[in-house]
């Protein structure tokens, strides 16, 4: 979300400076992984997909600046029991927006997708227009086009803390302090401690990320195969994969991916060692066997990410209170953020230089965290 507002900010003729505690991008935080699932039929919420529609455009305005993709169009397969609210959250977001989504009978489900194993009474939707975006490419197209556009950013520089002084803001690194009319705080996983008055607010969790080698590559492959999310009957969250991408054209790790969209073991953002990960793997490699036999080969990567969820799971961005609208906060992103980056970064930008923003984030403000009970 930093580098994106680095960018916007910068585009709109402003000065602008972006501090980075590691380098742009890296494998600490939240977008480590290879790979992000984006869509539009929103089931968390119906008021994400304005603001999706509008992260859609930028996605494609920042390929045609830099010149690169960083967006595959795959299609993406949702399944799970009747009634559950993946499928109904789905529904309702389609409906309200007209987001294209598709109805699949059991007879239809083999003939299209021939990997998937899935219970004949389970929902089956697709929405063809969903794919996913690769971080690491996104980040480093966002970088190099804000230092084009006139942004200072300094990488290896830990934000040590920060204070309203005066009509300025003061940030205090190892380094040295900056000076700034306005503050973006993006802190991801150090979120709390940047933001002492939200970490109550905010909890830390460990992700555990698997790529296995298929029995049979063919059928998962990035063109042939969709991304896809599958709620089980037995357990919270959702399952969810990508194809077999080409090594050698987005880099990261090789196989087929799969990860569980459900908070895990909560965890320090520093801590280096973020414990073991068999039992983890194990609830994925399950998984695996259960929706995609022909999948579940060869454990060849574990990767582990951060969420930092909110009560509610949906995201903050608002102004911090008692500070004149000069410190602005995106946080909270709460494990489906990334797909909005795009999107945040000039909402950051909008409330930096015009105090406001014509894009709807009103849901998604520090309010609604105090009536919920929580600072």
């Amino acid at each position: 979300m930093g580098v994106a507002a680095c960018y916007h900010v910068s585009r709109a003729g402003a000065s602008v400076l972006g501090l980075e505690q590691f380098a742009i991008p890296h494998e600490r935080g939240s977008h480590g992984g290879q790979s992000r699932i984006i869509r539009q039929a929103y089931f968390e919420h119906p008021d994400y997909v304005p603001l999706l529609k509008r992260a859609y455009h930028n996605w494609q305005q920042l390929e045609h600046r830099a010149a690169t993709h960083v967006y595959h169009p795959t299609g993406l397969l949702y399944a799970a029991p009747p009634g559950h609210f993946l499928i109904s959250g789905t529904q309702t977001s389609a409906a309200r927006y007209n987001v294209a989504l598709q109805t699949l009978a059991p007879s239809e489900r083999h003939v299209r997708f021939p990997a998937f194993q899935l219970p004949h009474h389970y929902d089956v939707l697709v929405e063809p227009e969903a794919g996913l975006l690769l971080p690491h490419r996104c980040l480093s197209a966002y970088k190099e086009q804000a230092l084009l556009a006139g942004a200072v950013i300094k990488e290896h520089q830990r934000v040590w803390g920060w204070q309203k002084k005066g009509n300025e803001v003061v940030v205090t690194t190892a380094q040295g302090e900056y000076r700034c009319r306005t503050l973006v705080i993006t802190a991801g996983a150090w979120a709390g401690q940047v933001l002492p008055s939200l970490a109550s607010s905010l909890r830390v969790t460990r992700q555990v990320i698997a790529w296995v080698q298929p029995q049979k590559p063919a059928l998962f492959q990035l063109g042939s195969f969709p991304c896809w999310l599958i709620a089980h009957p037995a357990l919270p969250g959702s399952f969810y994969g990508f194809p077999v991408l080409p090594h050698e054209k987005v880099g990261g790790p090789a196989g087929l991916k799969i990860a569980y969209h459900h908070p895990g073991r909560v965890v320090e953002a520093d801590e280096p060692d973020r414990g073991d990960t068999q039992s983890d793997v194990d609830v994925l490699m399950d998984a695996l066997n259960t929706y995609l036999p022909l999948g579940c080969g060869q454990l060849l990567t574990v990767k582990t990410c951060l969420y930092t969820s909110t009560p509610d799971e949906h995201f903050v961005i608002d102004f911090l209170p008692d500070m004149n609208h000069q410190v602005v906060v995106a946080a909270g992103f709460s494990g489906h953020g990334f797909k909005f980056v795009s999107v945040v970064g000039e909402v950051l930008s909008d409330l930096a230089l015009q105090k406001k923003t014509d894009l709807p984030i009103g849901f998604l403000g520090l309010s609604r965290l105090a009536r919920a009970g929580t600072p």
